[in-house]
């Protein structure tokens, strides 16, 4: 497991820091949804390509937020109880976002 060894002045400054922006947020709260396979993931975050995807799994796997694990013979990505613990944190961004996305000015794609 990845170790951020280093001084922070806050803890919201660590939280940043080991989430590392937008990618690993959103791959969280997919997998907040469900165990997924690599390809699920893709198929959810079309903007993501390939390579980034295999490199956030991987940051988001070190830091002991997810794990790979075996269901019916495939390999599937699920959140860990660390991982889990950040589902509240999770969804209040998604309500924050889901209430303040029109009025700034953003759309949102269709919930699947």
């Amino acid at each position: 497991m990845r170790t951020l060894g280093r001084d922070y002045g806050c803890p919201v400054e660590f939280a940043v820091d080991a989430l590392g922006g937008k990618w690993k947020t959103v791959i969280l709260a997919r997998l907040k949804q469900a165990p997924m396979r690599f390809g699920e993931l893709r198929a959810l975050i079309p903007t993501l390509s390939d390579k980034m995807l295999s490199e956030r799994l991987r940051d988001i796997v070190a830091l002991g937020l997810a794990e790979t694990h075996e269901e019916g013979g495939v390999s599937r990505y699920r959140l860990t109880p660390r991982g889990a613990s950040l589902q509240p944190v999770l969804q209040a961004l998604y309500d924050w976002g889901s209430v303040n996305a029109g009025p700034m000015g953003a759309r949102l794609a269709p919930a699947s």
